[in-house]
């Protein structure tokens, strides 16, 4: 998935939500028949010449959110003292709260520790073109520590292409592509697994050879919660759409996985189910704004609700300054079936 800078212009749409920071990955489930959760937060870009994948760990957020919530964003070095949202606000994928919930389309991984009241929402790589990672149902079948990476044949091959020879075996430590913790999933002969990095980049983006790779402290913490067993679902929805309880209604578009280099993910084409079609012909809904979303592609939540003001003029909430000096990020280290 190439990063579309080519973002369409300025809309006036209802993104709800930009206040106090919630820096934490783990959010509260929302009431019953509610799927949103969490706040957006606005900052300053530090003038401490940091990259825009640096800020997206340390509020932990995938690099193409951020580019998603933020047009125009320069990734190598944002300008400093210009406004950056980060999109802490989302809604929760139309699936069964139990287990872990992949939706690859937003490049986002949730979990929901059984018996526990709450969802840990983490950023994820994922599979390449020719390499992509499949929809699936499945669990995890075993998980590993310290894991070994045997590349297969097809990895050995696309990784020549590019000069690189990789031995036959790559052993465990802080050099191996898939860090120090792997899940491996019961799908198929188990190629398949959420697994760490040992590389500064990569997640929020299609890096991998189709794993879900997480950043270091990321995949650490979910190795050491989630119980061997676990049920694991992966979906590809780039849409999400919901009516809350107080009868509000919102969509959340995220660029679609594109399936060739010649594919523009801000321009080309979203399928819309049978579900949305009736959400977006209701006339609770404000047609013209669910287009205006399906256009801009923002990774956020959008009020689309019929009769709702939409003021350019509605004054934003205060500004929070982004600390400076030195930021502690997760020892981020590289790549995943295996990398």
């Amino acid at each position: 998935m190439r990063p579309a800078l080519r973002l369409a212009g300025a809309l006036l749409l209802s993104i709800s939500g930009l206040s106090a920071p919630a820096l934490a990955t783990e959010y509260p489930l929302p009431p019953e028949n509610s799927r949103l959760i969490g706040e957006n937060t606005l900052i300053l870009v530090p003038n401490d010449n940091r990259p825009l994948e640096a800020i997206a760990a340390k509020y932990k957020i995938g690099l193409l959110g951020m580019l998603e919530a933020n047009p125009g964003v320069d990734p190598w070095l944002p300008k400093a003292g210009s406004q950056l949202t980060i999109p802490h606000q989302m809604l929760l994928p139309d699936t069964p709260h139990e287990g872990i919930v992949v939706n690859l389309a937003e490049l986002r991984l949730y979990y929901y520790p059984k018996g526990e009241n709450k969802v840990i929402v983490y950023p994820i790589g994922i599979g390449q073109q020719g390499a992509a990672t499949p929809t699936m149902v499945t669990s995890i079948r075993q998980k590993i520590p310290n894991p070994t990476w045997t590349p297969t044949v097809n990895i050995r091959k696309r990784y020549a292409k590019d000069g690189i020879t990789l031995p036959a075996v790559v052993p465990a430590g802080p050099d191996n592509p898939m860090g120090l913790f792997a899940l491996r999933l019961a799908r198929g002969t188990g190629q398949y697994l959420i697994h760490g990095t040992n590389a500064d980049f990569g997640i929020g983006m299609r890096v991998s050879s189709g794993c879900i790779r997480l950043r270091p402290k990321d995949i650490e913490a979910l190795f050491n919660s989630v119980p061997k067993g676990t049920r694991v679902q992966v979906i590809n929805q780039p849409v999400k759409y919901a009516i809350e309880p107080d009868g509000k209604r919102y969509v959340e578009v995220h660029q679609p996985l594109s399936h060739s280099e010649k594919d523009d993910p801000q321009t080309m084409p979203i399928t819309l189910d049978k579900g949305l079609k009736q959400f977006l012909n209701n006339n609770k809904s404000d047609t013209a704004l669910i287009k205006a979303a399906l256009e801009r592609r923002s990774g956020m939540p959008v009020l689309v609700s019929s009769g709702e003001p939409v003021n350019a003029d509605t004054p934003l909430p205060a500004v929070m300054q982004e600390p400076q000096g030195q930021i502690t990020l997760g020892q981020t280290t590289g790549e995943a079936a295996g990398p």
